[in-house]
């Protein structure tokens, strides 16, 4: 049997308030596209394998678009520069377990940017990555939420951000 099979994944489990049961989280995502602003890139995660949106938790001492550009190098090796807040997510009804047990309720902010600098690569934190349209990224297994962040961007103006 392979050793791979018994590591645990993250996992989200929704139910009613079921948020409660863990510890608040603030996390940053970054949607950013190509140069043709017709696909986005995703990630696979190593955790999960499931593709998201570059992301990552927020730490203390930096604000949250230092957390958001820091995020994205250390999953993609890319530079990136802030371009709005497209929204903000703190669903009630979903809580992340973590393979070490932790359990958190995420609230977490969701950023349009641009790459600027670096080469695109994988790192410890992502086992692929790709630009993907809207219409690919629905048959991928997404990461809860991400394809409702990407939306939202789309859809929406946002917040600048200076």
């Amino acid at each position: 049997m392979d050793v791979g099979e018994f590591m645990a994944k993250t996992q989200v489990l929704l139910g009613d308030r079921i948020g409660k049961e863990g510890a608040v989280r603030l996390g940053c995502s970054a949607v950013i596209y190509d140069s043709a602003h017709e696909k986005i890139l995703l990630t696979q995660r190593t955790d999960n394998e499931q593709w998201c949106l570059p992301s990552g938790r927020h730490e203390a001492g930096e604000s949250v678009a230092e957390t958001c550009v820091r995020e994205v190098f250390e999953e993609t090796g890319a530079r990136i520069k802030i371009i709005r807040l497209s929204g903000v997510y703190s669903d009630p009804n979903k809580l992340v377990v973590y393979p070490d047990g932790n359990k958190v309720h995420i609230v977490a902010l969701n950023f349009e940017a641009e790459i600027i600098d670096g080469e695109l690569g994988i790192s410890d934190e992502t086992l692929a990555w790709g630009f993907y349209s809207i219409e690919e990224a629905r048959q991928l297994d997404m990461l809860a939420g991400h394809l409702e962040r990407i939306d939202d961007t789309n859809k929406q103006k946002g917040t600048l951000i200076k």
